[in-house]
């Protein structure tokens, strides 16, 4: 059974930085595609980042320069570092997960099978 558990998200101020972790247990490639999403209230999901099998990645121009995906030290970890954030990126932050190879990501949300519960990121003063 896989499950991705995400951790790091809370309250900062304008201009802050944060980093997210998904941890990711039950897949069987070390090297798993995955993506992370946000959902602001009343606003559809969005892709922020992906990475592929390979390590190629892709970050859309809205958050571009200020979202970098990797691969944690932790094994089976994706890790999300953002800067500079804005009160408009205030969301539900998900992970998502593809066990299959990928090596190319768009970040398109129903490429993944697997999803994490989200975690919430507040951006204000």
């Amino acid at each position: 059974q896989v499950q991705l558990v995400e951790s790091g998200g809370g309250l900062v101020q304008p201009g802050g930085s944060l980093r997210l972790s998904c941890a990711a247990s039950g897949l069987d490639s070390h090297y798993f595609a995955a993506s992370w999403f946000r959902q602001a209230p009343g606003g559809e999901r969005e892709g922020v980042s992906c990475i592929s099998s390979v390590g190629n990645t892709f970050t859309p121009a809205s958050v571009k320069g200020r979202f970098t995906i990797s691969r944690g030290d932790v094994r089976n970890t994706v890790v999300l570092d953002m800067k500079n954030l804005k009160p408009e990126d205030t969301g539900v932050y998900y992970c998502a997960a593809d066990h299959r190879y990928v090596q190319y990501c768009a970040g398109v949300p129903g490429e993944y099978p697997y999803w994490g519960q989200g975690t919430q990121v507040t951006v204000s003063s």
